[in-house]
This record gives structure tokens, C-alpha cells and sequence, in this order.
């Protein structure tokens, strides 16, 4: 039996976002209180965290799972959370936003946050402590879980700009739609409805995720914090309501893109229909004189200026009668 030819595709160079990096680790110790943050781990250094705070061996795998939903899952004997959150960014590799996957580790004397690419929310977070020592120590005094929620709460901050992008180009369409540009349009709203559909994947399971992170993260918490937790499901409640609002925007403005198309292409229609009508009565006159047969005054320059005023008085007559029925 003969065997089937190959397909041969060609080789593309991996683009530098999708290369490969070593993972970077960075530890802070202040008031009793320790925050490790490693961008990018790879299996010997989750395994090794893994060693040292004496987590789940599932949780490793976890850690170097590419597929992984939120989720948070509570080990009350080892005195930990594990929970997995996603946060939108824009993939300057593929031109698309796509989602970034933190893993969070916290226990009553540390904070491990495990982000699969770098967070700018959480670098720049990090690195103020890092540079600050008297703002280190007043954060970390107040514990594993009021740290945690500054993670987060600047992450979910970091969302609005990205959703403020979204708006301004969904007005930007908006503008171009009824400045002749309908055609055109259509690709610019295929990528703001894929960015609208991308926000949406990332952030419609964080919600019942946050639910249960805010019930289980409470023993982590003073009494006097146990509130601020519902500032970060509040923001994301606006996410979602945004991204809702933003759908019907998308979808309206779609609707309303294929009318101005079809509406133009009605109009270019119509207007080679009127040629259409015009021409055959002409035509039909024409082709009558033009027969091979004799008729009143032919051979006479008097005849011409007859059937040029016939033509034109029907051309006139039919043109008439198209704007009294308001075709025209």
C-alpha cells in the first residue's frame, strides 16, 4: 500500500515572547513575613518551594501546567491556600490579548506568587518594597492576607486601562463607520469583538473564583480586614459589566456596519437600474429607425433632429416619472 506524501511546513523562528526564559526568583523578608515571587518557574524550582514550604506534590504540577482554571484549593492541615488566577494581556507576539496565569501560594507566615510572565503590577509592587524599607515593614506587619490583597488589588487596577483601550477603539470605529471607511471597518471590529470574547474567557470564571478566595483567605486576615476583599470582587463585578456593555457596543456597531454597506451598495444598484431603464427605451427607438426599411422622412437632416428630440423628450418623460415616484 503506498504511504501518504508529508505535508512539509516551514520552519518559523519562535518569536522572543515565546522563547523559553530561566525562571527569575526574588525573596523579601520583613516583620515575621516572607515574599517570594518567581517569574516563569520551571519544575526544579517549583519542587524545590515545594520542599521548603511543604506544599501538595499535585500543586507542582500545577505550577508547570500550561491548561490550568482558576480555582483555589484550601489544604487547612498544612495551614495554606493554592489558588490559580488568569489576568488579561496583550501578546505583542500574536497582536491579541490573551490570558496570564498566576499561581498564588500563601500560608500565615508567607506569600509565594508564581506568575507564568512577568506582571507588571506585581514587579513594580515588589520592587517598591524592595527599594522601600519602611514601606515593606508596614505592609508585611499586617500580614500574609493584606499583602495578598495588594497583589491583587493592583492587578485588577491594571485591567481598566485595558478595557479604556478597548472603548477608545470602539469609538475610533465608530468614526470611521460614517466617514466612508464601512469596508474597511469590518476587520477593526472582527479584532475589537476577538479582544471583547479574549477579556471575557479570562475574566467570567475569576468571579466565582474570587467568591471562594474571599471566604477561604479570611483566617489569614485581621478581623479589621476581612472587608477588603469585597473591594476586589467590586472591581471585578465593573470588569464584567464594562465587557457586557462593550459586547452589545461591538455587536451594534457590526449591525449597524452592514447596514451602511448594504445601504451603499443599495444606492450603487439602484442608480445602474435607472441607467438600465433609461437606456432600453432608447435603445428600443433606435433600433426602429435603424431597420432596413423606409420611413417618413428619410434621407433628410430633418428626420435626425425628429429621433434626437424623440429620445431625449422620453429620456426626460422616464426620469420625470422616477422622481414623482421618488425612486430617484
Amino acid at each position: 500500500m503506498p504511504s501518504l506524501p508529508r505535508i512539509r511546513r516551514s520552519i518559523r523562528p519562535r518569536p522572543a515572547d515565546v522563547v523559553a526564559r530561566a525562571p527569575q526568583v526574588a525573596e523579601l523578608t520583613a516583620a515575621g513575613l516572607t515574599w517570594v515571587n518567581a517569574v516563569t518557574p520551571d519544575l526544579d524550582t517549583a519542587q524545590a518551594l515545594a520542599e521548603r514550604f511543604g506544599w501538595h506534590p499535585l500543586d507542582v504540577e500545577d505550577i508547570v501546567s500550561k491548561r490550568q482554571r482558576p480555582k483555589v484549593d484550601d489544604y487547612e492541615d498544612e495551614r495554606y491556600l493554592f489558588a490559580v488566577l488568569h489576568f488579561p494581556v496583550f501578546d505583542k507576539a500574536v497582536q491579541r490579548l490573551n490570558a496570564a496565569e498566576l499561581d498564588i501560594f500563601i500560608g500565615e507566615d508567607y506569600l509565594v506568587t508564581l506568575p507564568t510572565r512577568e506582571l507588571l503590577p506585581v514587579t513594580r509592587l515588589f520592587g517598591r518594597c524592595e527599594t522601600d524599607e519602611a514601606f515593606r515593614e508596614q505592609l508585611f506587619a499586617k500580614g500574609s492576607g493584606r499583602l495578598l490583597y495588594e497583589v491583587l488589588d493592583d492587578l485588577f487596577d491594571y485591567c481598566f486601562p485595558i478595557l479604556d483601550k478597548i472603548g477608545h477603539k470602539l469609538d475610533r470605529i465608530e468614526d470611521d463607520m460614517f466617514e466612508g471607511a464601512a469596508e474597511d471597518v469590518v476587520r477593526d471590529i472582527s479584532n475589537a469583538k476577538q479582544e471583547i470574547i479574549s477579556y471575557r474567557k479570562v475574566i467570567k470564571p475569576e468571579r466565582s473564583t474570587l467568591r471562594v478566595l474571599e471566604r477561604r483567605v479570611a483566617r489569614f486576615l485581621p478581623e479589621e480586614l476581612e472587608l477588603y476583599f469585597d473591594d476586589i470582587n467590586d472591581a471585578v463585578e465593573r470588569i464584567w459589566d464594562q465587557l457586557d456593555n462593550y459586547k452589545e457596543v461591538v455587536e451594534a456597531l457590526e449591525s449597524t456596519n452592514e447596514s451602511v454597506i448594504s445601504h451603499r451598495q443599495n444606492s450603487v444598484l439602484l442608480l445602474l437600474t435607472v441607467i438600465s431603464a433609461t437606456m432600453l427605451p432608447l435603445t428600443l427607438i433606435t433600433g426602429i429607425f435603424g431597420m432596413n426599411v423606409l420611413y417618413p422622412g428619410e434621407n433628410t437632416h430633418d428626420a435626425f433632429w425628429v429621433i434626437i428630440a424623440a429620445l431625449v423628450l422620453t429620456l426626460g418623460g422616464m426620469l420625470g416619472f422616477f422622481r414623482w415616484k421618488r425612486w430617484l
